[in-house]
């Protein structure tokens, strides 16, 4: 993992931004949308860990 700030925070709001977009174009399948809800959720939990990571 790189230690530049800018690089994190660039990578952070990155991934929150791809886990919103998962969860909003989930379809109303149930299981396929369950699925890309569930991948756009753990997706933004990384991006917020990657950016709260010292």
């Amino acid at each position: 993992m790189s230690t530049n700030p800018r690089t994190k925070r660039f990578l952070s709001v990155t991934l929150v931004i791809l886990g919103g977009v998962l969860m909003f174009l989930a379809p109303e399948n149930i299981w396929i949308g369950a699925v890309l809800f569930a991948l756009g959720a753990s997706v933004e939990i990384v991006g917020l860990v990657v950016g709260h990571r010292k």
